[in-house]
Parts: C-alpha cells; sequence; structure tokens
C-alpha cells in the first residue's frame, strides 16, 4: 500500500521542526504531491504536520 501525501496549507511560520518533517517528507512545494511506502515511520511524520497535508491511500 502507497500514500500519496499532498501539501495543501504553508508552513512558513510553523516551528523548524513541522518545517523539517514536511522536508523530510520530500515535499518543496504548496501542492506538491509524493508517494511513500505506508510504514510506521511515515505515519508518524503525517501525524505530526496532518495540519498542513491531505493523505490518500492508493493500492498498487
Amino acid at each position: 500500500m502507497k500514500l500519496a501525501i499532498t501539501q495543501y496549507r504553508s508552513a512558513i511560520g510553523r516551528s523548524r521542526k513541522q518545517q523539517d518533517t514536511v522536508r523530510a517528507l520530500g515535499i518543496r512545494r504548496l501542492n506538491q504531491t509524493v508517494l511513500h511506502n505506508d510504514t510506521p515511520q511515515i505515519r508518524g511524520m503525517i501525524a505530526r504536520v496532518s495540519h498542513l497535508l491531505r493523505v490518500a491511500e492508493q493500492s498498487v
């Protein structure tokens, strides 16, 4: 199972930890979508910045 992660809110004005988490997910621009495997580590990163992201599950 893959997760399609899209950033729909800006990280400007957020804490450095939140900005770094978005960057660690591989997201560089607003409305950019990245695909990641559904792992506990990725789920934890999404949980920290869930207010900035939209997540959709994709079956491969």
